[in-house]
């Protein structure tokens, strides 16, 4: 395959792939690969001390002071502890795994436990005026029956998951031949609680055809975490994060 800076990575697939490759790809050179590949290689925090997510920070920036918040899968409730010492929120979480709602409660974290994929049903219609569905999505059997959920009882959501079609992921597919491990998946497929993965582009048809509008995003690329550039980033995002609100 031809090498040339000038020459995007979609003119060298054969023409019966070109019509049905990822536009983001269309001034995406080889040398812009072997960039990203370089970059790759680098030590990238995903984590800020303690727990905390790389979207941690732009939650707690994001959420109004004093707001309503359901946090789902809250895991040990590090982001739901933080928005309530910091922001003065009126949180609660709801999570499984028996060992983090121990945890949770150890700490004083309002906190039940129950699983999402059985619905929402004791909560009534905005109940609340933020959910928080982080790195939770791809780990439900109902994903989308959860969403419709989220959205029916708050007034908006935040919602984050990993990238599938992260050019860390294609690369490491096209290599090797095997599910990619990543810093974003790391898990081998007969272990990973990720059952239904999905892309950015994948989330937006579902968000177009379900009168759901992303309000706002966020994308991890690298060690960067910078404003959503819905086209590109679904090629160069490892994890998203979306404002999602009912049109």
């Amino acid at each position: 395959m031809s090498d040339t800076p000038r020459t995007s990575l979609v003119n060298q697939l054969p023409p019966v792939l070109q019509a049905r490759a990822d536009g983001a790809l269309a001034d995406f050179s080889a040398a812009d690969l072997f960039a990203l590949v370089e970059r790759e290689g680098r030590q990238r925090p995903r984590h800020q001390g303690k727990g905390w997510r790389w979207q941690d920070r732009l939650l707690v920036e994001a959420i109004p002071a004093g707001a309503t918040v359901l946090d789902l899968g809250c895991g040990c409730g590090t982001l739901l502890g933080r928005l309530i010492r910091e922001k003065g929120v009126r949180g609660q979480g709801i999570e499984l795994d028996f060992e983090a709602v121990v945890a949770c409660l150890e700490n004083g974290i309002p906190v039940f436990q129950a699983d999402l994929d059985q619905g929402l049903a004791g909560f009534p219609d905005r109940a609340v005026d933020v959910v928080i569905l982080e790195e939770t999505l791809q780990t439900l059997h109902h994903p989308t029956q959860v969403l419709g959920e989220v959205l029916r009882v708050g007034r908006e959501a935040w919602v984050s998951f990993p990238n599938f079609a992260s050019w860390t992921v294609r690369l490491s597919l096209a290599l090797e031949g095997r599910m990619p491990v990543t810093d974003e998946l790391p898990y081998q497929w007969y272990n990973t609680p990720n059952i239904h993965l999905l892309t950015l582009r994948d989330f937006r048809a579902w968000a177009g055809e379900n009168r759901v509008r992303i309000a706002e995003g966020y994308a991890l690329v690298g060690d960067t975490a910078r404003p959503l550039h819905p086209e590109q980033d679904n090629l160069l995002a490892e994890e998203v994060l979306l404002r999602i609100l009912p049109e």
